[in-house]
């Protein structure tokens, strides 16, 4: 059997660094209160006419060039965005074309937070099934702008970035110890509960962008739920044990999610790759944004066993398990 191996990862966030204190300067909130409820001290915002594209083709040529793997030799490119540049075609497309990528196929997939999750499972069966071998998968958004900026129970939350990691098919050899790739990926979704985060736009309804809209409370207490019994999920299907995972990356939405996550497993929490302070909430860019930081400074090596995970919208759920 075939597997995806990650070979290499790239990442891009905006100049603009917008601080706490400058939120505060304009909203009834303080950096405590947001430092205290969620762990953000800070997020990238990106530049007038700096569009999600722009994102995600930097973040991509990163981690093509981590890689060494030429743009024309990607056979699928999967972009997990809910911020599109437009409403079609797929914003992947234009990334193919200005990363000069003149074969294989593009496409996006919106499932929110948990996208690049999502965009893992496609990617793994693509590879499986000997449909692709290299493999290029990115997460990229620019959330500033379905932002409402009066709102600051959402938009203190929420911040603009791009990752991306480039995977090849390589034969395994059936032994989820020293296999290397995506091991298991798991996904889920549950649209009774639409209401609880969404954009209160769209083409067939409002024919607006529309703004978030998040029943925050609500949100936490399902994430704790559903990604405990997703990160079971996902370790019993590749035979291995929580005592086996070496790190944990979750998505990065909030600071007390990510410790529940890590109190979960057994996890220290210098096993756990948290960039929550300095990024905030890039919903689908922020995982792959979070392994490219931690395989760039070291954290992560090869054979160590990585567990990501992230909860969306819609609800949508999910998680992976990785051999580095």
């Amino acid at each position: 059997m075939l597997r995806a191996r990650v070979i290499g990862c790239g990442s891009y966030l905006p100049a603009r660094v917008v601080s706490n204190a400058e939120l505060a300067r304009r909203l009834d909130t303080t950096d405590d209160w947001i430092v205290s409820r969620t762990g953000i001290r800070e997020r990238r915002i990106a530049a007038d006419g700096e569009l999600t594209s722009d994102l995600a083709r930097a973040a991509s040529a990163d981690a093509l060039r981590a890689a060494g793997i030429a743009p024309s030799a990607v056979d699928l490119f999967v972009l997990a965005t809910s911020t599109p540049d437009n409403t079609f075609p797929a914003t992947a497309t234009r990334v193919q074309a200005a990363l000069g990528m003149t074969n294989g196929v593009a496409f996006d997939v919106q499932a929110v937070c948990s996208g690049f999750v999502f965009a893992l499972a496609i990617v793994d069966a693509f590879v499986r099934t000997g449909q692709a071998k290299n493999v290029l998968v990115a997460g990229a958004e620019t959330f500033s702008r379905i932002l409402d900026w009066q709102d600051r129970a959402t938009c203190v939350l929420f911040g603009d970035g791009a990752g991306a990691v480039v995977l090849r098919a390589e034969e395994e050899r059936g032994d989820p110890k020293t296999d290397r790739g995506v091991l298991s990926v798991r996904i889920h979704s549950d649209g009774r509960f639409h209401d609880m985060l969404y954009v209160d736009g769209g083409v067939s309804s409002t024919q607006t962008a529309g703004h978030l809209r998040m029943a925050g409370r609500e949100v936490f207490k399902h994430a704790v739920v559903n990604l405990s019994a997703v990160l079971d999920e996902a370790i019993e299907a590749a035979g291995l044990t929580l005592g086996d995972i070496d790190w944990l990356v979750p998505h990065q939405a909030n600071q007390r999610i990510i410790d529940s996550m890590a109190d979960r497993l057994h996890l220290p929490y210098e096993k756990v790759v948290s960039t929550v302070d300095r990024h905030a909430n890039t919903s689908a860019a922020s995982i792959p944004l979070a392994l490219a930081e931690a395989a760039e400074d070291g954290r992560i090596q090869a054979g160590h066993l990585v567990l990501v995970e992230a909860m969306g919208g819609g609800f949508t759920w999910g998680s992976a398990l990785i051999r580095w």
